[in-house]
């Protein structure tokens, strides 16, 4: 049965963060570009680097981007081995120099191939199978074994944290956010994978989203996996079917900013 209050107070807090409210957030990196190629390459950047303290997060991705140049999408794919210069003194918590010029390389290999992440999304993607677990599967697992392949002497566990899968369980945070911010369309969220029904996104769960989650009921698991992230998505169904993840920005930040729901 709805909660028809928790209803009202979703739909509040969605509409109440919008554009304005985007800081502190590395989705405000994305929202610096207007060429589709670099949007997307942006927000995958700034979503894999999205975990730990999001002051940290914004002035390392600052650093990335200022190095990248007008286009990111145009850098990485240069034919040029001199062009991480700029980065060498690039460390983020997990990740060292090598670990990030992997990641970036990958990228490129996976742009030269098949043109944009999307591409490679859609190679997997099965429109109204019910859930992008699949396809997410077998997106982060063509990018790990690309990266395995061509970096044979790289750290198994950074690249695993690169492209973190459904496969092993995790929530998939940052996939499940990079998702989030292609295939939905607001004033947040971008809607360049429009083809990826709304309804299949499965919220990204961090400790915010998870502690919110409790305390409102959506769910009543206590380990932070790919099933809370499930079960959360399931009962945002009740509210709204078509576009449950809509409410993930408001909750996320309603945490982060220790503010009442």
């Amino acid at each position: 049965m709805i909660d028809k209050e928790l209803a009202s107070r979703l739909e509040f807090h969605y509409r109440a963060f919008d554009k304005s409210k985007i800081s502190p957030d590395p989705l405000e990196f994305p929202h610096k570009y207007s060429d589709p190629k670099d949007i997307e390459i942006v927000a995958f950047i700034s979503a894999v680097y999205a975990y730990g303290n999001v002051k940290n997060i914004n002035s390392t991705l600052s650093s990335i981007f200022e190095s990248m140049g007008e286009s990111p999408y145009n850098f990485l794919i240069k034919n040029d081995q001199n062009k991480f210069n700029g980065l060498n003194s690039l460390i983020y918590r997990f990740y060292n120099f090598n670990h990030s010029v992997v990641y970036f390389e990958t990228l490129k290999i996976i742009l030269d191939k098949y043109g944009s992440l999307k591409n490679l999304f859609y190679k997997y993607y099965e429109p109204g199978s019910g859930s992008i677990k699949i396809a997410l599967t077998g997106f982060c697992s063509e990018l790990n074994t690309t990266a395995r392949k061509y970096f044979p002497d790289s750290d198994n566990k950074i690249i695993s944290h690169f492209f973190s899968s459904p496969s092993g369980g995790s929530t998939c945070k940052r996939m499940n956010l990079f998702l989030r911010w292609m295939v939905r369309k607001d004033e947040l969220d971008f809607g360049l994978w429009n083809e990826v029904l709304t309804s299949e996104l499965i919220i990204p769960v961090d400790t915010h989203i998870a502690k919110v989650s409790q305390l409102l009921k959506l769910t009543g698991m206590k380990t932070v996996n790919w099933r809370m992230a499930e079960d959360i998505t399931n009962n945002l169904k009740q509210y709204d079917p078509i576009d449950p993840v809509k409410y993930d920005f408001a909750l996320c930040h309603i945490g982060m900013r220790k503010l009442e729901f």
